[in-house]
């Protein structure tokens, strides 16, 4: 009877360690603070929809939020060319550039090569994100990074914008987008930053 007792014991004692390493290596696979991350935004100040002329584009706070969070490094996508500052006259801009399929270029560059998870934000404009974004990504490799979405928007959310970006991605992996209106951003940044970490939370950042 004793030696039944230290058998079972035994393999109760395997079957726990197994499972606790197992567990353990889930918890480490899904910890994505322990990866490094880019945060690559498009954002655009001076005159929006919904919020007036401002000094720091809505994107822009958003993005160094998900940075704040995660300690991810900022890199901005900026056009060489200036939108104009007019909202009216930036969105006509815009869906020229839009419906030419235009890749405006842009200053600078970061190597996304050297990043595990890459967060990528534009503004929604004209249902798809600035051509500059496409500029960006189409300089890069993205086989094998994990690509999080997300945009700022006055209605509109993410619309189509994910799989646009899955298709430009090509290789990447994508995880739940977020999507902020840019009006909260400038005048509840407290409201923004609950839903920017209540996001970030639920993927383990």
């Amino acid at each position: 009877m004793r030696a039944i007792l230290t058998v079972v014991c035994t393999m109760l004692m395997s079957v726990l360690t197994l499972a606790s390493c197992a567990q353990s290596n889930h918890k480490k696979e899904n910890n994505m603070s322990e990866k490094k991350i880019l945060v690559a935004f498009f954002s655009r100040a001076d005159e929006n929809y919904n919020v007036g002329y401002i000094k720091k584009g809505n994107t822009q706070i958003v993005a160094e939020m998900i940075a704040a969070e995660t300690g991810g490094t900022l890199f901005h996508i900026e056009p060489v060319t200036p939108y104009p500052a007019g909202y009216e006259e930036c969105i006509e801009v815009a869906k020229k550039e839009l419906n030419a399929n235009a890749r405006p270029e842009i200053k600078g560059d970061v190597s996304v090569e050297d990043y595990d998870v890459v967060f990528l934000g534009y503004p929604n404009w004209w249902g798809d994100v600035p051509m500059a974004v496409y500029t960006f990504i189409e300089k890069h490799d993205w086989h094998g990074k994990i690509v999080v979405p997300f945009c700022t928007h006055e209605g509109s959310g993410l619309g189509a914008t994910e799989s646009r970006l899955k298709r430009a991605c090509v290789g990447a992996t994508f995880m739940k987008g977020l999507a902020v209106q840019g009006i909260t951003a400038q005048n509840s940044r407290s409201q923004a930053g609950q839903d920017v970490a209540g996001w970030l939370g639920g993927m383990n950042f």
